[in-house]
């Protein structure tokens, strides 16, 4: 089928680092020959200039369309000049702000644009908490259709959360294991070495709850806990999470903390914010696999390294023991099992190794980016966030935010460089 890409905000950083390399790769595969991009600007743009170092890729598949996003007939012009037919079918790829997306979304729809071969892929966040997302989820069903929203949470289209169902599904070592009876703790967690990079507007409004934990670290952690679907079918994945994620209890403040780097304030330009950098939240599941299993999320900037992981921990039977296996995320993708060996010798002595399995370096893994393109264009939904899982995430946090609201649980500072472990300390 013939697909016409629309992307709102093409101007935009998210466009040039990571839609314009994404579709440039798609492109250069050769197997999206009925692909076209149309790139919607407030103003005019040279096509040259914004291709860029993909212009020899994109020249021929991208044109530029220049309108008045809050002018409903700029509408009904981009609805002629895409003239989408029957057999073809058109995603609308909304690269911009909430507050900007919700206008677009309506005049879309205002203008016809949403007719059921039509798509939309929306950007986080999805609300700012519970009550927006949910009033975000009403205005654009309004609109469209559910099974017409594709909202992306880039981490679940990474290739190592989705071995994590793999890994789950087709080993039976695990599979066996993968419950209360033998799994002592999760921990989850996204650690950056950066800072925020001069973003402060953004982060000032974000903090480290609603721009990483609320949505990445619960997918990540809904992945983990879920019953992995009969034969792997991925069709039931968003099902399967969302009914994990209706087992975890909202969060309890009295378990949590929340922290900031010192500097933040200097580089935000405000001596009293309250944002947090750094947040870990110890979370239970009333679902009787997982019942009495401590969940741990973690996220946090400007600390020691930069780790993506799922650490899962089993339980000993005597304290000499080995009890874990890594699921990285990034950087360098792969598992990892500590197991306990004999050192060679006469000796009867032991030592740890770590049994891993990491990708040949040879191999090329679709960035997250290419992934979610791929499969909006394939009408596969495994790797998109639906919206109930979307608002009993919110839901998990709420306690969090309404308690900092009130005061509550007021914040640690550490230094730039700091260990995660050593703010619990």
């Amino acid at each position: 089928m013939k697909t016409k890409l629309i992307i709102f905000g093409i101007t935009g950083d998210l466009s040039t680092r990571k839609l314009l390399p994404a579709l440039s790769r798609i492109i250069g595969t050769g197997d999206f020959d009925d692909l076209s991009i149309i790139g919607v600007s407030r103003r005019h743009v040279e096509q040259y200039e914004l291709l860029g170092d993909h212009h020899e890729q994109l020249n021929g598949t991208t044109a530029m369309y220049t309108m008045d996003l809050a002018n409903p007939d700029d509408y009904r012009g981009l609805k002629s000049y895409i003239d989408l037919k029957e057999d073809e079918q058109a995603i609308f790829y909304l690269s911009v702000p909430p507050a900007s997306s919700a206008q677009i979304v309506e005049l879309l729809g205002q203008a016809g644009l949403n007719s059921d071969n039509v798509k939309l892929l929306l950007e986080k966040p999805f609300g700012v908490d519970l009550v927006s997302a949910q009033d975000m989820i009403e205005h654009v069903g309004r609109h469209y259709d559910e099974s017409q929203v594709y909202r992306i949470d880039h981490y679940l289209a990474k290739e190592m959360a989705q071995n994590i169902l793999s890994f789950r599904g087709r080993n039976a070592l695990f599979a066996h294991v993968w419950n209360n009876t033998a799994i002592e703790r999760i921990d989850v967690i996204a650690l950056e070495s950066i800072d925020i990079e001069g973003r402060a507007h953004f982060y000032e409004q974000a903090g480290a709850l609603r721009d990483v934990l609320q949505g990445h670290l619960i997918q990540l952690l809904a992945l983990t806990l879920l019953e992995v679907p009969e034969d792997l079918d991925w069709n039931k994945l968003p099902d399967a999470r969302l009914k994990a994620l209706q087992c975890i209890q909202p969060a309890d403040i009295t378990k949590s903390l929340r922290a900031q780097y010192n500097g933040y304030r200097d580089e935000v330009q405000n001596p009293d914010s309250q944002v947090e950098t750094f947040v870990s939240v110890a979370l239970s599941s009333n679902d009787p696999n997982w019942q009495g299993v401590p969940l741990t999320l973690t996220t946090g900037k400007a600390l020691e390294r930069k780790a993506t992981e799922v650490r899962i921990h089993f339980k000993k039977t005597n304290g000499a023991q080995s009890n874990y296996l890594i699921f990285r995320i990034q950087p360098h993708e792969g598992i990892e099992i500590d197991l306990v060996t004999k050192k060679p010798g006469y000796d009867q002595d032991f030592e740890t190794q770590e049994l891993t399995f990491n990708y040949p370096e040879e191999t090329n893994l679709p960035d997250a980016y290419e992934q979610v393109i791929v499969d909006a264009i394939r009408s596969k939904k495994s790797l998109f966030a639906e919206g109930g899982e979307v608002v009993r995430s919110w839901e998990i946090v709420a306690p969090l935010q309404e308690a900092w609201l009130r005061g509550e649980s007021p914040l640690r500072f550490y230094d730039k460089g700091d260990s995660a472990k050593s703010l619990f300390a």
